[in-house]
């Protein structure tokens, strides 16, 4: 494999650890490509990157992944410069395979888990901070953790200062007695790393490179090492299995819905609320209880989404209101209303005004402008006008074993209650359809249908209602 092409950028250099497969959560999907709300997890970690000021002008990071985790390489090859680390042999192993993707005159390089998806560009931007105010070799983040698990401990000096790190295979019990911890986010002088990386030996207990043991040849070198703390709110977690994966989402969801209901959301109980990173909502929506947004949907100004909806890549109009529905890439123009109990599948189109009601399902179907469709009825691949009235029980019989054909169905049509339409089929506007009809052949505008198979008559006139009398 050609190595990996440098970052365009200097200064400051992100790079990204990703080369774990994560066999923790029993999966065989790369544990970065995990997805929170809709997105994966390292999109998340590039995101917080991203909004630093030195990200918004350094550009793309560079992401360190390995042969078992290839598939990362497509979905990321567009937001980062990729680095393989050819054979995982642990944290230093990885930075050093992401150095050869870092710019020569680069003078900063903060390195980040890409399996910590809660961590933001204010945390990164203070590590930063606190490497630059020292001129120290590394800047690292801390955490005095209420349980510290199996994560590496901070060793301090007597005067404070940060003199080496010590992973939880290698600590001994008065180190593994101590609850500050090593968050997995650093900030290094640059020539430094570079220069010293190639110091690291490998661990008596696993034999792998830790990033971690830096600490100390800092400390050998004179150069400082500065550690900023901060409050242990699960930011900094990473995800090793499901369960915190579960979490992770969790706090993911909260930040994405506070964030809509202080742009103009309403929420009835946003703990029931489940929406996708890429949910667009307009202003003065409404989101009742238990619904789920997923994909690329989008929902105009001043519409409702009741209790029990789920939507998927749907495009939703201003004033519409969705009951306890599912609607599946198609559109609901504005006005319109669907349910309760109604499937859009995909490919359909809602006109304005229009209505969906109880049982109605559509598939590849426009319904148009102010047409209604109620009560257990089923159009697939039609093509309906405006001001149509679909009766309880309609069915369009689009497939006949090998192929789908379409219907059309003319603006102002009535159609009867239990009719079938037999596609490939015309009804004309204005025409009609009896009760129980099953058209078989097309319907002229103005006619009616009536019977099994159906037979074309003149509508009935109704007469007029008579004269009142006083």
């Amino acid at each position: 494999m050609n190595p990996p092409r440098p970052a365009s950028s200097t200064g400051t250099v992100a790079v990204v650890l990703a080369a774990g497969l994560g066999t923790r959560m029993r999966s065989t999907l790369p544990k970065v490509l995990h997805t929170l709300c809709g997105r994966p997890m390292l999109a998340y970690v590039i995101d917080a990157w991203e909004s630093t000021t030195d990200g918004a002008a350094a550009g793309r990071p560079v992401i360190v992944y390995s042969p078992a985790v290839e598939a990362i390489a497509r979905p990321f090859a567009e937001r980062g410069t990729l680095a393989l680390q050819a054979e995982p042999r642990g944290t230093g192993d990885a930075v050093r395979a992401g150095l050869a993707a870092v710019p020569a005159d680069a003078t900063e390089v903060l390195v980040l888990s890409g399996d910590v998806p809660l961590v933001t560009g204010a945390d990164l931007e203070a590590v930063l901070e606190a490497r630059r105010q020292d001129d120290a070799a590394i800047a690292l983040a801390s955490v005095f953790a209420a349980d510290p698990a199996r994560l590496g401990r901070i060793v301090r000096g007597e005067f404070g200062t940060v003199e080496r790190i010590v992973e939880a295979n290698d600590a001994s019990p008065d180190e593994l007695a101590n609850n500050e911890v090593n968050a997995g986010i650093y900030a290094f002088d640059a020539d430094w790393l570079r220069r010293r990386i190639e110091a690291l030996m490998p661990s008596p207990a696993t034999d792998e490179l830790y990033l971690t043991d830096l600490v100390a040849l800092a400390r050998e070198d004179g150069r400082l090492v500065s550690a900023v703390a901060f409050e242990d709110d699960g930011r900094f977690d990473g995800i090793n299995d499901r369960s915190q994966l579960a979490a992770a989402e969790w706090s993911v969801r909260v930040r994405l819905n506070e964030a809509h209901m202080r742009n103009g959301v309403t929420m009835r109980d946003p703990s029931t609320v489940y929406l996708d990173w890429s949910v667009d909502l307009g202003a003065d929506v409404t989101l009742e209880p238990n619904v789920i947004l997923r994909g690329t949907t989008s929902v105009g100004e001043g519409s409702v989404i009741g209790a029990g909806s789920q939507l998927l890549d749907a495009t939703i109009g201003a004033g519409v209101r969705v009951w306890a529905s599912i609607v599946e890439s198609s559109t609901v123009e504005d006005g319109a209303t669907v349910g309760p109990f109604s499937h859009l599948r995909p490919g359909s189109v809602v006109g304005r005004d229009a209505e969906v009601g109880n049982f109605a399902e559509l598939k590849s179907t426009h319904l148009g402008a102010r047409s209604k469709q109620h009560h257990m009825s089923y159009l697939g691949d039609a093509e309906v006008g405006v001001g149509v009235n679909i009766g309880a029980g309609t069915i369009t019989a689009n497939y006949d074993g090998v192929r789908k054909h379409p219907t059309t169905i003319g603006d102002g049509a009535f159609i009867g209650v239990d009719t079938m339409i037999i596609a490939p089929r015309v009804i004309g506007e204005g025409a009609r359809t009896g009760a129980g009809a099953v058209v078989t052949r097309d319907v002229p505008a103005g006619k009616l249908a009536v019977g099994i198979p159906a037979r074309i008559r003149e509508p009935r006139v109704k007469p007029p209602d008579p004269e009142p009398t006083t």
